[in-house]
């Protein structure tokens, strides 16, 4: 294993944290990861806003129906993407991950709650103030872990295939 594949590896969704606030160094690099992240014609339809008061965390925790613990993170980042931009999902959806791999580096744990076409979605772009042409695409609440529940993954053998599908 390469350091790559070992933080991928090592990423699980965290949704206990400790009080302690992220390191600005992880924070401003992982920002940077996730703006270099791959898009369609270079169009980088992407706005992310990051989340640090209290108030504003408790009011998105109550707006998102399973991001509760927001409210308890040290940060939450909040990716947007321009919905006239064909492939603003994907786009976004990319970032968000380039955006989370960078913070497992730094040994801060984060979750992706859910944005792209929840009931929510406007509630939280007018709350943090984001302009109408953009939607929100995804939540990461991050913070270092207080507590790790590490989920079992499917083997690969059942989710893998060569060539042509067959079932077995």
């Amino acid at each position: 294993m390469n350091v790559v594949t070992t933080v991928i590896k090592s990423r699980h969704s965290v949704r206990k944290f400790r009080p302690d606030p992220v390191n600005e160094m992880a924070i401003r690099d992982a920002l940077e990861c996730a703006l270099q992240a791959p898009t369609a014609r270079n169009v980088q339809p992407w706005l992310i806003g990051v989340i640090r008061d209290k108030e504003t965390l408790q009011k998105i925790a109550d707006l998102a129906a399973n991001g509760t613990f927001v409210r308890d993170c040290a940060v939450c980042f909040a990716v947007f993407g321009e919905k006239q931009e064909t492939y603003y999902l994907e786009d976004c959806c990319a970032a968000t991950e380039n955006l989370i791999l960078s913070l497992q580096a730094y040994g801060v744990g984060s979750c992706w709650v859910a944005g792209d076409k929840k009931p929510y979605c406007d509630a939280v772009r007018q709350l943090l103030a984001v302009p109408q042409q953009y939607t929100l695409v995804s939540l990461v609440a991050a913070g270092y872990p207080a507590d790790i529940a590490i989920a079992e993954k499917k083997p690969m053998k059942s989710l893998v295939f060569q060539e042509v599908f067959k079932a077995e």
